[in-house]
């Protein structure tokens, strides 16, 4: 038993870690996908979308030191009830997306590791089952280092934590695992290869006959049936490829103008991808980012989800010169965890990505 115990501990602890720490990389992802959770379509709790932040950076955070105190061995009935209680709380929370196909990726691991609803269920409850046997079995829980020492590294690590996190808020992710990193090509990216696999799709048409209603199904062609056609309905059995980039857009006037954009040889974007929840001195800063841009020959667009009239006061306000252009706010989101931030292309691809705090190390 000491050596499944040891064994369980080990597997428990480092994964805990890791989840925690790859959140903690993207706290700000991390809150968009409780903001999901949050929306009337799930869980139906709105008034907690406003403190998504704060319940992001607690969550993993708290995650992270319980991995570190199941590790050392500090106050193993504390450590054993949080780490349980958390599992089933999670484990409900995946049950129910992938039941109801509520969230398509629980966000377990951030971007680095993407999981479907049902794979995030399995893997909470094979940490269920990990973490029953530590809970039934805390006696063999056998501490590491002086008992003393224990404080002190549970206290560190909160404190590097905050750290970390105060870091990748003010700046940017310091691991960045989306489509959109630097060095991509963004046509390329949303290009799919030849031969790639198609989605198959099963059709089920529901017919009268003789009074009878009755359904046939085909993968697309119209059956030879008899009767009066009443619907149909199509179900996907086989998703086909999806090319890594799959939802950005660049529209001005109900126009895609992605590929003219993308063409220049010189571009920065500045992306906000909502204008209403930018941050004010963010916005200040960039007129003279634009001005020093455009100085260098770059050709400098802007990017938002907000309404036209918004962008209008926005430019007015902060005295901007610049050309907004709609993009997909989920896109905008995904492309850069600032708001605004700072996109530097040459024909396509992306070589420079910077929090508005990082203005001035823009490379021109």
């Amino acid at each position: 038993m000491k050596l499944l115990v040891g064994i369980s501990r080990w597997v428990t602890g480092i994964l805990f870690i890791f989840s925690g720490f790859i959140k903690l990389n993207d706290p700000i992802g991390f809150s968009f996908k409780l903001e999901e959770y949050f929306s009337p379509s799930v869980l139906n709790l709105e008034f907690l979308a406003p403190f998504a932040l704060v319940i992001a950076l607690l969550v993993v955070v708290f995650e992270l030191v319980l991995g570190v105190m199941l590790l050392i061995g500090y106050l193993p009935k504390f450590t054993t009830w949080a780490l349980l209680l958390m599992v089933i709380f999670f484990g409900f929370l995946t049950f129910y997306s992938a039941y109801y196909n509520k969230v398509t990726d629980c966000g377990c691991f951030g971007d680095a590791i993407p999981l479907t609803p049902w794979q995030s269920f399995y893997k909470d409850m094979f940490l269920l089952v990990l973490i029953l046997i530590l809970f039934f079995n805390r006696k063999y829980i056998t501490p590491y280092f002086a008992k003393a020492s224990h404080r002190w590294i549970v206290f560190l690590s909160f404190m590097l934590c905050f750290v970390f996190a105060y870091y990748v808020l003010m700046y940017l992710p310091v691991f960045d695992f989306r489509a959109y990193k630097e060095g991509t090509n963004i046509e390329q990216a949303m290009t799919v290869p030849a031969g790639a696999p198609e989605a198959v799709y099963d059709y089920h048409w529901k017919f009268r006959v003789n009074g009878e209603e009755k359904i046939y199904t085909t993968r697309g062609a119209y059956p030879s049936v008899q009767g009066e056609f009443i619907e149909v309905e199509t179900e996907m059995v086989q998703k086909g490829y999806e090319p890594p980039i799959h939802d950005f857009s660049i529209e001005k006037d109900g126009e895609d103008q992605i590929s003219t954009i993308l063409a220049e040889d010189k571009l920065l974007m500045i992306v906000a991808y909502s204008l209403r929840r930018s941050e004010n001195d963010g916005l200040r800063k960039l007129q003279d980012v634009i001005e020093k841009a455009r100085s260098n020959g770059y050709r400098v667009v802007g990017l938002s989800a907000s309404g036209e009239d918004l962008k209008e006061k926005i430019n007015e306000k902060y005295n901007l010169d610049l050309d907004w252009y709609f993009s997909d706010e989920t896109a905008l989101k995904t492309i850069i965890r600032s708001n605004p931030g700072l996109v530097k292309l040459e024909e396509g691809t992306i070589l420079q990505k910077l929090h508005w705090n990082d203005s001035d190390k823009l490379e021109l």
